[in-house]
């Protein structure tokens, strides 16, 4: 069948063929395929189902249609509050089928860590485009609640110089915690500056040791739109966690 390169794959070739998705295999491949079969036997709709290794050595996923936020300017819808709920009780709802398995191990849950409108799947619900499912898995592992919960809030609310209305954002930063039902709220606004160092000294190191994915994002400016998204919630951090109390 022929193959179709899937939009938003800076760092990796991904491709549909047929109604399956095709993606370089990685270390962390024979865990996400238990994650995802996890969600299947659990009747978790959210993600796509794994199906294998192809006859390349690709993983196999399905393919799930809709709209995916991978280019800078969205619709409205993509960033409304409804949408900010959706997308925690969707990350609650993972949470809660992976805590207390063997794949979670010691940890709370297993975390997706690379939670974003560009790994997140939109189709209209009640006619308004709505988040219901989460795609681009490879980094998933074992972790807190609080790490996915603080990556939403930096990639959905878009945390960082662009924010015209400091106060719009810190009411979006509590709705995302009331949707979610997070408890540890205090943990909420370090995690989000530990993601975006932890993030910004990435690139950089893997750039630097000539990996041609971090290479690109690096030229592309990321690394400095990290350092500047950082010093803005180090900036606003009093007013964030004002909003959460």
């Amino acid at each position: 069948m022929s193959e179709a390169p899937l939009p938003g794959g800076f760092v990796q070739h991904v491709v549909r063929v047929g109604a399956t998705v095709r993606r370089p295999a990685s270390a962390g491949t024979a865990f996400v395929g238990e994650l995802l079969k996890l969600f299947e036997a659990r009747g978790w709709p959210g993600a796509p189902r794994y199906l294998g290794i192809d006859e390349y050595g690709r993983e196999m996923l399905t393919y799930l249609d809709g709209h995916v936020a991978w280019e800078r300017e969205q619709p409205p819808a993509v960033y409304a509050a409804e949408t900010l709920e959706r997308v925690a009780r969707l990350v609650r709802a993972f949470h809660d089928v992976t805590a207390g398995t063997g794949l979670a191990g010691a940890h709370e849950v297993v975390c997706h860590n690379d939670l974003a409108p560009r790994n997140t799947v939109y189709r209209p619900v009640g006619g308004t485009l709505r988040p219901v499912a989460f795609i681009d898995w490879d980094l998933a592992a074992p972790g807190a609640r609080v790490h996915d919960v603080a990556h939403v809030c930096w990639q959905y609310i878009g945390l960082g110089p662009r924010v015209e209305d400091v106060a719009d954002s810190a009411r979006r930063l509590r709705l995302v915690a009331d949707a979610y039902g997070l408890a540890d709220r205090d943990g909420l606004i370090p995690a989000i500056l530990w993601w975006q160092d932890r993030c910004r000294r990435g690139i950089e190191a893997a750039a630097r040791a000539g990996d041609p994915a971090m290479v690109r994002l690096r030229d592309a400016g990321a690394v400095t739109e990290v350092r500047d998204a950082f010093a803005w919630v180090g900036a606003h951090r009093d007013v964030l966690a004002r909003a959460l109390r």
